[in-house]
Formats: structure tokens, sequence, C-alpha cells
């Protein structure tokens, strides 16, 4: 599936892109810290993709994050922090355009990234002697590259996490009143949710209850179609797409942890 992320190309639309990426720059040039390094991920000539690593131990369990489309990798200190506190290290990528990334960005290209980065990934925990388990998780737009690696390399990841995520396009933009004009056809095909139907790792989605910006629904569709049995649907009561994390943070980084404790 080395070359997957091209079916993706029918959707580096201006409607698209205009609704789905709002890119901005880490102005401030987040500092290192004891516990959080920034890196450049080189994803084709002449464009490397920002990243932060946060991290506690190296025998955690080591978790592959992609943001939701307003956010950047170095504003995750906070939540670097809890996950780190539950035994977790996070890794947080941007895409580009982001943060100090370079180019900009689309849809083929964070899909196409998102490849690179995971086999920077890896290649990053091998030579640091980060030896704990390797898990895969998106957030929001993050779901799209989650959900390609999960698809792409099951033996690679212990795991993924879904969070606030979706996987048709189409649908969602309808529902914001965006319809994708194409002469040939009413729509491109929706390759997130063919990679959702070969996924067989074991799989927990997040949502919360009044998401107003990617309804429950979406999450649930991805949580239905999975293909494997080691799954589980969680929903954070009374949280919107921006306050899932803070209306239930208990909840969240309960069923994050015994996720991850049952699979590593």
């Amino acid at each position: 599936m080395a070359d997957s992320w091209q079916e993706y190309k029918a959707f580096d639309h201006p409607a698209i892109l205009d609704f789905v990426f709002y890119p901005r720059s880490d102005y401030y040039r987040t500092a290192d810290s004891e516990r959080s390094t920034g890196y450049m991920i080189p994803v084709e000539d002449g464009v490397d993709i920002s990243c932060r690593f946060y991290f506690g131990d190296a025998q955690y369990a080591n978790l592959l994050f992609f943001h939701g489309n307003g956010e950047l990798a170095g504003e995750y200190k906070d939540i670097g922090d809890a996950f780190n506190n539950i035994g977790l290290n996070l890794l947080v990528a941007d895409y580009r355009g982001y943060g100090s990334s370079g180019g900009r960005p689309s849809v083929s290209s964070m899909m196409k990234d998102a490849h690179q980065i995971a086999k920077w990934f890896h290649q990053f925990l091998n030579e640091k002697d980060y030896t704990g388990s390797r898990f895969i998780m998106g957030r929001s737009l993050g779901s799209g590259p989650a959900i390609e690696l999960a698809a792409a390399y099951p033996a690679d990841f212990k795991g993924m996490v879904i969070e606030s995520g979706f996987c048709d396009i189409t649908d969602l933009l309808g529902r914001m009143g965006r319809v994708l004009h194409q002469p040939e056809r009413t729509a491109p095909p929706a390759p997130g949710f063919n990679r959702v139907v070969k996924i067989t790792m074991p799989a927990v989605v997040i949502h919360g209850q009044y998401d107003s910006i990617v309804p429950l629904d979406q999450g649930e569709k991805i949580f239905r179609n999975l293909v494997t049995a080691d799954k589980k649907m969680v929903v954070i009561p009374e949280a919107d797409h921006n306050t899932i994390f803070a209306e239930g943070m208990e909840l969240y980084l309960r069923e994050l942890g015994e996720f991850v404790r049952k699979h590593e």
C-alpha cells in the first residue's frame, strides 16, 4: 500500500482544502524541555514536517499521534504530560504548512507524508532505545492518516485509537453544506472508509456525545465497520468536539490507559 495515498488526490479540491486545513506557524518556536523535544522529519526533497516528542520513560508504550486541523504539535504539552502520567510517550506530528513544517497542506500529501512519518517514528524509537510497544492515534482530521497507517501496517502497531474521527469526508462535507462539484461524478470515492474495513488490529474509538463539528455517528460508523473483533466505543458524556478532554479527562485517560495496557 506504499502508493495508496494517491487515491486521495480527488480530495485536493479548493472547496475541500479550504474547509479541512487551517495551517499556521509556530511563531514562538516551542522550546525543548526536560520532557519534550522537537524534531524535523524529511518527507520529500525540500519539505520537512515538524513534530514534538513528549516523553516519560524509555520503557513506556509509544503513541504516534496526528492532531486536529487547528492545532500544532508544540501545543500538546499538557496532554503530553497527562499521557506520560499513564505510561505513554507521545510523538505529535504536524502537517505541511503547520508549525515549522514546509510546503502547503493537501489531503493527498497528508496521507503520503504519514508513511514517511511512521517510518521515521520507528527508526527514532529504535535508535533511542525506546523499547515499549507502539500505537497509532488520530484526532479529528488526524483520524485520516491514523486509519491509513493502521490499514497499511497491521504488524507495526499494537493498536489504533481514534478520537473525534471520521472516515467519509464527502458525507461530512455534505452535512456542513459543502458540495463538491465534479463534472463526471457526483463525488469521489471514500478511500478512508475503504481503509477502515481492512483494519484488523485492536482499536478504541473515543467521541464526544454532543460533537457539533464531527457528529457522534461518524465515530460510530468507524466503529461499526472495523473488522477487528477487539474493538471498543467510548462516548464522553456531554462533550463537544473541542471539550472532549476537559469534559471527560478521567474517563478518557482511564479508557486509553486500559487499552494500551491490555495490548502492549
